[in-house]
């Protein structure tokens, strides 16, 4: 199963009408046909499954996504969990152009975000 790169950018919403191409993730992936995650697959390539956050007005962030066996986290400290971000049931969502994805992010509040490009490493 291929990795892929994905990037995330924030979703329409009350404060942004028209989303927000400046806040967002990019992340490495192993993804099925369907767009589907792999925890199988992840395992085999975890190392190479890196993630990186941008904000305006923020330093970006890098961490990795990790299968924490109840769901997927953005990790950026490997040392401890409080600043993971949980991604909502990422194991049941399409990885595809389009679709949307929802993470909570360090404030605790969960936003959504849309794929906007996923490519082959």
């Amino acid at each position: 199963m291929p990795l892929f790169h994905v990037r995330l950018e924030l979703a329409r919403s009350k404060e942004f009408p028209n989303g927000n191409a400046h806040h967002g993730y990019e992340f490495v992936a192993p993804l099925d046909a369907a767009g589907h995650l792999s925890s199988d697959e992840w395992k085999k390539s975890k190392a190479k499954c890196i993630v990186r956050r941008f904000a305006s007005g923020s330093p970006d962030e890098r961490g990795l996504l990790v299968d924490v066996g109840r769901g997927w986290h953005f990790d950026y400290d490997a040392a401890g969990g409080d600043d993971d971000e949980p991604l909502f049931k990422l194991d049941r969502h399409q990885i595809k152009q389009g679709e949307y994805l929802s993470i909570t992010e360090h404030d605790g509040v969960m936003r959504t975000f849309r794929v906007v490009r996923v490519e082959p490493v």
